[in-house]
């Protein structure tokens, strides 16, 4: 049976960082500026004020009599402890809580907001009381108080100990995943390959081949810039590229570049010339004009730049493109974030980049774990420092708080996508020296989304097969979360996707005709990819080549920066 420990683990794993365009607009005026609204509002709403205290003061009575019978939902861990059923006062208090919980909402809800204040009050309100819970305290957790006597005192001690190390070392917020057993390059992103270019922003990692034969078109892989690669690379069961190379594919990855303060002026534009030329190196290296490429949550956002700006040059040098829980025009409504965002905001935050140079990794993890405080906060908070345990060892988490920053430019680019909406408006919008157009891009297509993906919600993936010219496109739906649905690797006795050849005019009818796939994706995926990946040829001898000589061993220098 899990831990605890690495229960709280795979459940923040499906809550990786990733970046949403919109969310880098998100900034605490304006939501002090909701709050303080809210409480005017409360001035004037009588009506509001004497229903919740009415609803209140009957469910109150009903609790202190026993008669309650209020229990938290089934997906709610905080009170799994059986004395949160069988203690009359810890039971009392946990429905006193979610009765509060439930009827702040309400309330909330009934004052006479607008629709965006009124999503910046909710949010708020829900993290008040998300943080007063009574799991979150020691005198009020019946589980942290076993832990203490049954310790002798001891969880106290390693609680305090985390805390410190949390306050000197982690900004203040409690550490997710325990990374001591750690270390890119020796148990993280070891599959063995070599840097065969490199300018200022990327290094470009060619694989060694490990079967006699690999298909003659290579393929690419485009990692989001807020992320490290390796998450393509963490160990040998979930390594992407390690079964790209098993099934004989050509395989190249691009290494971002952890930019600094100097950086601030490298905008999307910036990453597509070094497309353009990391791309270049490829065809001369293998010999082929061709290239498959795929590109991964908003690293999918600079592919599909790439693929509009050389259809808009007419290359055709890519052959075959794979999207990867990834949306490319946004909408308010497909997540919390985006119904909280003005454009007031987008330039407030778009001025805060502009002025530090850079959105640090760091501020942007802590702004997306705010957004999700039960999975990312406070889970944390009762396992670190009440119960006195150290956080799992849980190398998808080490990989996602392996944090990088986004130069001032890119940020206010993709502020920019966020409200112009370039893809979507075809021919209308300048991105990257070029009128966007994706209707342009002919090649075939394979998107892949996870259907409890709150990051990238899959309606909203699928929305790109409304965007390309292709006549050939797949749509495939993986049965977990964000990142969980991309490492999900054959073997995996719970894999399973959803999959409808045809491409329907909306997502519910695409679902409605969707059949359900036992096994991994990755498999489907690999059969479409060797239909389009040209013939077997001879695996090459060595990586690079005369006029690209290998620079240095995969995982390269710049993951370490």
């Amino acid at each position: 049976m899990a831990t605890t420990g690495e229960q709280i683990g795979k459940a923040a794993a499906e809550s990786t960082t990733a970046l949403n365009p919109l969310m880098g607009g998100l900034n605490r005026q304006e939501l002090l500026g909701s709050v303080a609204m809210m409480l005017r509002r409360t001035s004037i709403s009588p009506v509001a004020n004497a229903k919740f205290a009415g609803k209140m003061a009957k469910e109150s009575y009903e609790i202190l009599s026993g008669k309650s019978e209020r229990a938290p939902e089934r997906k709610d861990k905080r009170f799994r402890d059986p004395a949160w059923q069988h203690n009359p006062f810890y039971k009392r208090g946990m429905q006193t809580y979610l009765a509060m919980q439930e009827n702040l909402r309400d309330w909330v809800g009934d004052l006479k907001l607008g629709e965006m204040e009124h999503a910046r009050a909710e949010f708020v309100m829900n993290m008040i009381t998300d943080a007063i819970s009574p799991t979150n305290a020691l005198l009020t957790n019946p589980a942290a108080k076993k832990r203490v006597i049954d310790s002798g005192g001891q969880s106290l001690i390693k609680g305090l100990q985390n805390a410190y190390e949390d306050l000197t070392k982690n900004g203040g917020m409690p550490s997710q995943v325990d990374g001591r057993p750690f270390q890119v390059g020796d148990n993280l992103a070891t599959t063995p390959g070599k840097v065969v270019w490199k300018n200022e922003m990327m290094e470009l990692i060619q694989y060694t081949p490990i079967t006699e034969e690999v298909r003659e078109i290579p393929f690419l892989s485009i990692p989001p810039q807020i992320n490290k690669f390796y998450a393509s690379d963490l160990d040998p069961i979930t390594s992407v590229v390690q079964f790209l190379l098993r099934n004989g594919f050509q395989t190249f990855i691009i290494s971002w570049r952890n930019p600094t303060k100097e950086h601030r002026d490298w905008g999307l534009s910036d990453y597509v010339d070094s497309l353009i030329q990391c791309t270049e190196v490829m065809k001369q290296i293998t010999g082929s004009d061709k290239i498959n490429i795929s590109g991964a949550c908003s690293g999918g956002i600079t592919t599909a730049t790439f693929a509009s700006l050389l259809a808009a040059a007419d290359d055709d040098r890519i052959n075959a493109l794979t999207f990867q829980v990834c949306v490319l025009n946004p909408k308010p409504d497909d997540s919390d974030i985006g119904q909280m965002v003005s454009e007031r905001s987008l330039e407030i935050a778009r001025r805060y980049s502009a002025r530090k140079g850079i959105l640090k990794g760091d501020d942007l993890a802590r702004m997306f774990a705010w957004m999700r405080p039960n999975d990312l906060v406070w889970n944390y908070v009762v396992n670190n420092y009440l119960m006195g345990e150290d956080p799992p060892p849980y190398n998808v988490l080490y990989w996602n708080n392996d944090t990088t920053n986004l130069p001032a430019a890119l940020h206010s680019d993709y502020l920019d996508f966020g409200i112009t909406q370039p893809f979507a408006n075809p021919g209308k919008v300048e991105i990257a020296g070029h009128m966007a157009d994706l209707t342009a891009v002919k090649c075939d297509a394979f998107i892949v989304a996870g259907v409890t993906d709150h990051i990238t919600p899959w309606k909203a993936c699928y929305r790109t097969t409304g965007l390309l010219g292709s006549d050939n496109i797949e749509f495939v739906l993986s049965n977990s979360g964000h990142i969980q649905s991309l490492l999900n690797p054959p073997g995996n006795p719970k894999a399973k996707y959803f999959r409808n050849p045809s491409i329907e005019p909306t997502a519910d009818a695409w679902a409605a005709g969707a059949e359900e796939v036992a096994g991994s994706w990755w498999t489907r995926w690999a059969e479409w990819l060797h239909e389009r990946s040209g013939e077997m040829v001879a695996a090459p001898s060595t990586e690079g080549s005369e006029q690209f000589p290998p620079l240095y061993d995969s995982p390269g220098k710049y993951v370490f920066d």
